[in-house]
């Protein structure tokens, strides 16, 4: 009888539960994933990022959540031997499948690009550079994963997209307010320029004042809800490898005896010597132009250092085309147009390694950085072998990378006494690196429609724990019954 009494409560449960309004209950979101490879001039990285799938006025709140250096150099040197390009990615893509859930990874957009290693390549020749990203591609394809492409950006998209990196760890797009507890877009929100210097090229991107310049270096994109507008040119050929080349060059193009001993000045003095070869000028387009003093044969000069801050100083400066602005003071150099500067600027990559070796800041005047750096110059290089035998591999490039990126800041893209304090020299923002690829991720989470939040139909809670707990009770009392039934009958 009372087992009987307890499944006719049951079935009144089930009866009043049917006819109970039901909500609906929104899941939480899921995490998706993306990775970028950064093909640089002289190194590839891995970076993969995972953002959730709700997304903040259809732009991703993306995280890194792993980078991977890939063994080698860029991509750009395996012109001779494509296939090695591709199998030098394969040690950072297993690296990738072991941090995404393996139910997550055929969904994983995943995309290479090249910077101006392979620009460079692309120049002297298309058909290596094609061969290249076809063997990269090639690698890609065989991950489980969503390949999305391999080629080569352009300058403007490099520094667009480091500007946006910036930005995005700065907070400037988007703050996560804990009054609201929502990711809102900060009021007055300061933005920051971006200054990148690479191995083959140099960026600058900034926002310009007013919206109605007419400038022809514009990128447009809307991030979390807003439009952004901004002036972004890149230099090809004044990176900093590039553009010791370049400086190398210029010294043997000036002298004579090129089978001899030549003062490089734009290296520490005495005891530090170099030893290169005339053919060496030609693998770069930047370098590789024709000039009666390069074509005597495959001969080889020895660069000896001589320490002179202000021989460096006059030589870098013929690296740069200032003529060709002439009066115009919306011009760089090159005769590249440019609107004045506006705002706060971060400078990383070459930039920042450079000065962070010589403890140099913008805080510091001017005058004090140049006095830094003119000492740096005249030091001899046993001491300086034996004060930073750590830093060996380029020691001597310090001291003409801190003359070019002064030169570069001041003449070329004219920050002065008063706009030089603007400049910060970072590696990171946010503890995390700064580069192109999570300004690209950034940009590419717009391209991914938003997921739809997962509905499902339930009750509402109170109810079900309720009934829950009436059924509980309802099976005690009925066991509790039987049991005195049987008792008593025994008995």
């Amino acid at each position: 009888t009372a087992i009987i009494g307890a499944l006719i409560a049951l079935s009144i449960i089930a009866l009043v539960l049917s006819l109970v309004k039901i909500e609906d209950v929104t899941l939480p979101p899921t995490v998706k994933y993306g990775m970028v490879f950064d093909a640089g001039s002289s190194h590839t990285s891995l970076f993969v990022y995972e953002w959730d799938s709700d997304k903040e006025n259809d732009t991703g709140v993306v995280s890194q959540t792993l980078s991977c250096d890939v063994q080698g150099q860029g991509i750009s040197s395996y012109a001779d031997d494509p296939p090695k390009a591709g199998n030098s990615l394969r040690e950072c893509l297993e690296k990738a499948l072991k941090v995404i859930p393996a139910a997550k990874q055929r969904d994983v957009p995943s995309y290479l690009g090249a910077t101006a290693g392979m620009r460079l390549l692309r120049e002297q020749n298309s058909s290596a550079a094609d061969q290249v990203l076809a063997e990269v591609a090639r690698t890609m394809r065989e991950y489980p994963m969503a390949f999305k492409g391999a080629r080569i950006l352009t300058g403007e998209e490099e520094g667009a997209y480091g500007w946006i990196t910036i930005n995005y760890l700065l907070d400037s797009f988007t703050k996560f307010s804990p009054k609201a507890h929502a990711w809102v877009h900060p009021e007055a929100a300061n933005i920051f320029g971006a200054l990148d210097l690479g191995g083959a090229s140099t960026q600058i991107s900034f926002v310009p004042e007013g919206s109605g310049i007419n400038w022809h270096e514009a990128s447009k994109f809307m991030l979390y809800g807003y439009n952004y507008n901004i002036y972004t040119h890149s230099y090809l050929c004044y990176g900093q490898n590039e553009m010791l080349k370049r400086l190398a060059k210029e010294l043997i193009v000036v002298r004579e005896g090129l089978g001899g001993k030549l003062d490089s000045r734009y290296q520490p003095q005495s005891y530090y010597n170099e030893t290169v070869s005339l053919s060496s000028f030609c693998t770069s387009p930047c370098t590789n132009q024709s000039d009666p003093c390069l074509t005597l044969g495959d001969r080889k000069v020895t660069l000896e250092g001589r320490g002179s801050a202000s021989g460096c100083l006059a030589a870098v400066k013929k690296l740069f085309n200032f003529s060709a602005c002439g009066q115009s003071q919306d011009c760089t150099f090159d005769g590249v147009y440019q609107p004045p500067l506006r705002g706060q600027f971060i400078a990383f990559a070459g930039f920042y390694y450079t000065f962070h070796f010589l403890n140099l800041t913008s805080q510091q005047s001017l005058s004090n950085v140049n006095s830094t750096i003119q000492t740096f110059c005249k030091k001899n290089w046993a001491e300086l072998v034996e004060t930073f035998p750590q830093d060996k591999k380029y020691l001597h490039t310090y001291c003409s990378m801190a003359i070019y990126i002064l030169t570069l800041l001041l003449d070329g893209y004219k920050f002065n006494e008063h706009t030089w304090s603007s400049i910060s020299f970072n590696r990171q923002a946010a503890n995390t690196d700064i580069g192109w690829t999570l300004g690209f991720m950034l940009n590419f989470t717009n391209m991914i429609p938003t997921e739809a939040p997962e509905l499902v139909k339930g009750h509402q809670s109170s109810l079900w724990a309720g009934a829950v707990s009436f059924i509980v009770l309802a099976i005690v009392a009925g066991l509790v019954a039987t049991f005195l039934q049987c008792f008593w009958k025994t008995k």
